[in-house]
């Protein structure tokens, strides 16, 4: 496009839609571009009510093109294989560029391996739609080939789920999981009790850092009581992955673990095309965070704007969660209208409203911005009106909630 006024939002994550329907909101005056590999938004919060089916896809997973219909948004589903901060252009992987006059980055983080031989080939993600579709039908596939098999330990072997990482998505995959596993295997006519759900941690705690740990108790009871208790392995560092296999050590001894079903959940790394700009180590943070101005501003491109995963304001580190990216799309949004308006431009300045985590079917775990802790369905409700209504663009927000609401309070259907 030779046209250099357009604001390009690269990522449709938290921070990239939330700041794109923001600037709808203010009636921005500039073109708007979203680039996205993705073609759905995916509000990862409630990614285990997709594939417990407790949710649908159009609630937890909207495609871009319904959620900017009539919007003048021009989407664009491709990877980004280039950022040229000097020149002002973007370079997608059909070999078309974009030059922009306002660029927001918004690319998230990919998953970190952190060199553990065979993780990134032989593993599950469980990060998007696709992922979560493609978990579902590798356990039901495996469930199915278990009630086919008179081999003991392939049997074993078939009805073994191993989730690598005790932090947040760890311990509400692995919750969730030892509800639904054993109910679908129950329907398809196996014993419950033959499941294995096995949470496999380096660290001696589950739910390590910030305001997690607030939540430890409370989630170490329920996942103890869920349909089957979940396993956990702590003090296991994983040292290799195999095909249905995976080894580690504890206490400078090799153990083995064969599971049909390996999932992914250590932690993020930083996006290579953040690493790939011209900006110097003394201004990222140890793990590669590009620091941003409290405007959230790139300090040598005024005309960048960065957050989420990718950047943390100097001197005020901001924590990578989804409560983080939604608040600063808002700012980022405010700034742009100023700049396009002459007017000046405000501080990020981001609240951390606590702590939501899933703990099974019908079960959350609530810590009410460190100060209050809620347990069971209580929280299970607290955790879906709020994510529920946050939700993008009204439509899709109050179909989701309305739908919802109903499930509540008329379905005795629950597991």
């Amino acid at each position: 496009m030779k046209s250099n006024n357009y604001t390009i939002i690269l990522g449709g994550g938290f921070l990239g839609l939330f700041t794109l329907l923001h600037l709808l909101l203010q009636n921005y005056s500039k073109p708007i571009i979203l680039i996205d590999k993705n073609k759905r938004f995916t509000f990862k919060p409630l990614l285990y009510d997709l594939l417990s089916q407790e949710l649908d896809e159009y609630q937890v997973c909207p495609r871009y093109t319904d959620l900017l219909k009539d919007s003048g948004v021009k989407f664009v589903p491709s990877e980004v294989e280039e950022i040229d901060l000097h020149s002002q252009k973007v370079k997608i992987n059909s070999n078309q560029e974009y030059n922009y006059e306002n660029l927001v980055l918004a690319l998230g983080s990919p998953t970190g391996y952190f060199g553990v031989k065979g993780a990134s080939d032989n593993t599950f993600n469980f990060r998007n739609y696709e992922d979560a579709i493609a978990l579902q039908r590798q356990l039901r596939n495996s469930l199915q080939q278990a009630m086919q098999t008179t081999e003991v330990e392939q049997r074993r072997k078939l009805l073994t789920v191993a989730i690598v990482g005790a932090g947040p998505t760890g311990v509400e995959l692995a919750a969730t999981l030892a509800d639904i596993v054993p109910k679908w295997y129950v329907d398809m006519g196996g014993l419950q009790d033959e499941i294995r759900i096995i949470l496999i941690n380096r660290g001696d705690s589950i739910l390590s850092g910030g305001s997690n740990e607030g939540l430890r108790q409370a989630a170490e009871t329920a996942l103890q009581n869920r349909r089957i208790p979940v396993e956990l392995q702590m003090n296991a560092s994983v040292t290799k992955v195999e095909k249905e296999r995976l080894e580690f050590e504890r206490d400078n001894q090799k153990e083995c673990l064969e599971a049909a079903t390996i999932v992914w959940t250590t932690g993020t790394t930083t996006h290579p095309l953040i690493e790939s700009l011209p900006i110097s180590s003394e201004k990222r943070t140890e793990k590669g965070r590009l620091q941003v101005l409290p405007t959230l501003q790139l300090p040598q491109f005024p005309n960048v704007f960065a957050g989420g995963d990718c950047a943390t304001p100097i001197g005020n580190s901001q924590p990578p969660l989804a409560q983080v990216a939604y608040q600063q799309g808002a700012i980022i949004a405010d700034n742009l209208k100023a700049l396009s308006t002459g007017n000046s431009l405000c501080d990020s300045n981001v609240n951390i409203r606590g702590t939501l985590m899933k703990f099974g079917i019908g079960e959350a775990g609530a810590n009410l911005f460190d100060s209050a802790i809620v347990t069971g369905e209580p929280a299970h409700l607290i955790r879906q009106s709020r994510y529920l209504t946050t939700l993008p663009t009204p439509v899709h927000n109050f179909k989701a909630v309305t739908e919802w609401i109903t499930e509540e309070i008329f379905s005795a259907n629950r597991i």
